[in-house]
């Protein structure tokens, strides 16, 4: 098991944004391995043991050139949450914008010309919808 992430929550294990799984296939920005339902994300960390919403999620492309709504659950803390994405998004690339630390948080990031908002709510486990899409273009008038 790859182990990169430093976060830790409420004493516990260190929280990864990877976990091994006999059945992956695909690997993120860093060369961990991803579990399969999150293969086509490798350019965010996703905290290992979260399950993916498949009802709730929407997304087009795949790899480093998806866009939409992906919503999972984590078995960790809002907060240990919120450290963990400030800690592990620049390493893929993302650069923040704003955040807003509250019972629900809002973190955003950019990298290149997409964008990236994270909203975290829970309390001892969570749920998480991480929205990439386009930035907007400045148009002349």
């Amino acid at each position: 098991m790859l182990l990169t992430s430093a976060c830790t929550i409420n004493g516990s294990t260190p929280m990864t944004s990877t976990s091994s799984v006999a059945a992956t296939t695909g690997t993120d920005a860093e060369g961990r391995t991803l579990p399969p339902v999150f293969n086509q994300f490798s350019d965010i960390p996703i905290p290992e043991r979260s399950e993916m919403d498949t009802k709730q999620s929407l997304i087009f492309g795949n790899q480093q050139w998806w866009t939409g709504r992906l919503v999972f659950s984590s078995p960790y803390s809002a907060g240990g949450l919120f450290d963990f994405f400030m800690s592990e998004m620049p390493k893929f690339g993302w650069q923040e914008i704003t955040v807003v630390r509250s019972k629900i948080s809002i973190l955003t990031f950019r990298q290149g010309n997409r964008i990236a908002t994270i909203q975290i709510d829970g309390d001892s486990s969570s749920e998480i919808e991480f929205t990439v899409s386009p930035a907007a273009v400045a148009q002349e008038r």
